[in-house]
């Protein structure tokens, strides 16, 4: 009796740990019913088309015909024999590389502007941001195809002061720049984001440069762009991501043209997908984009770490 006794004791610790461990796995049981909405729409439209496209980038799907495994057949016609993938490509980094800059710059300077306790300040931070949450629209891309055209209003203005309009969306010269600008109107979001960076810093700093002698642009790149930095790289990914991804602008205004000046990478997938019903090739150019966007944002997280300043990073970090 003793001995079993004493075995029961021994094994007292052990039982303890495998209930805490099985508790520990039961718990989170209520949180996933929570969030199983959420995890049904996951699975449903995200997990299950993205492996799907991938299982069709290896085939010859057409909609119209059996699907057959064609192996890298796709990926290798895309990289050896297709010339509008090269041509769409160069058009849609062009895009990317003017687009995201200018939007960034733009979105903070109008948010240090609106940095100020002014009366009303609430209202124009409303009218500027407003444009982004129609921007991406058919109707504003339409409006925008309007304004820039022959007879659009732009060319109005700019013939009051004697200068000559022209086509803008009809120019192979100046086509992708008015898409660039439309891309650039909508910065309300970014502007938002900088706004609430902009708060975050103590105006401490800024009394104390002062009092050594620091002026306004000393300032903002002493005080204001380090400590707004990690703003600045989250506001970067996201604007290099949409920008990779843009579609509706570039099909509602130019539809690719002219001489395939706008012919953004979007658009010809969305090309082969829906008009050649080529949605094994077209998958394939999918896979590829997400490369793309996955290869320039390890690019920027890589060198992130020689512009990107946090307050909690231990002194010397930045140095090594």
């Amino acid at each position: 009796m003793k001995s079993s006794a004493a075995l029961a004791v021994k094994d007292a610790p052990g039982i303890k740990k495998r209930r805490q461990f099985l508790k520990r796995w039961n718990a989170p049981v209520a949180g996933y019913l929570f969030i199983s909405p959420w995890l049904l729409g996951f699975l449903g439209l995200t997990a299950y088309p993205l492996i799907l496209s991938l299982y069709y980038s290896f085939t010859d799907y057409t909609l119209l015909e059996p699907i057959n495994w064609v192996g890298t057949k796709n990926y290798e016609l895309i990289f050896t024999a297709d010339s509008k993938f090269v041509t769409s490509v160069k058009v849609t980094f062009l895009y990317v590389l003017a687009s995201v800059p200018l939007k960034l710059i733009a979105a903070l300077l109008v948010a240090i502007v609106l940095n100020r306790a002014v009366r009303g300040i609430g209202l124009y931070r409303t009218a500027i941001y407003f444009p982004s949450l129609i921007g991406g629209s058919i109707a504003v891309s339409l409006l925008w195809r309007n304004i820039f055209g022959v007879d659009g209003i732009f060319n109005k203005i700019i013939g009051a002061f004697g200068l000559e309009g022209k086509g803008w969306i009809t120019s192979p010269d100046t086509a992708l720049s008015t898409l660039v600008l439309l891309t650039v109107w909508q910065f309300g979001s970014s502007m938002v984001i900088f706004l609430a960076g902009l708060k975050q810093i103590p105006g401490d700093l800024y009394e104390a440069s002062a009092v050594d002698g620091a002026g306004k642009v000393r300032q903002f790149f002493n005080i204001t762009l380090p400590m707004l930095s990690p703003v600045l790289y989250f506001n970067l990914v996201m604007g290099v991501i949409n920008a990779f991804q843009m579609f509706t602008s570039a099909f509602v205004i130019t539809n690719g043209g002219p001489m395939n000046s706008t012919y953004v990478y979007a658009l010809y997938l969305y090309e082969r997908a829906f008009s050649r019903y080529q949605l094994g090739y077209s998958s394939a150019l999918a896979w590829i984009m997400l490369i793309m966007i996955v290869v320039a944002t390890l690019i920027i997280a890589g060198t992130s770490k020689y512009w990107v300043f946090y307050e909690t990073e231990p002194e010397g970090r930045k140095a090594k």
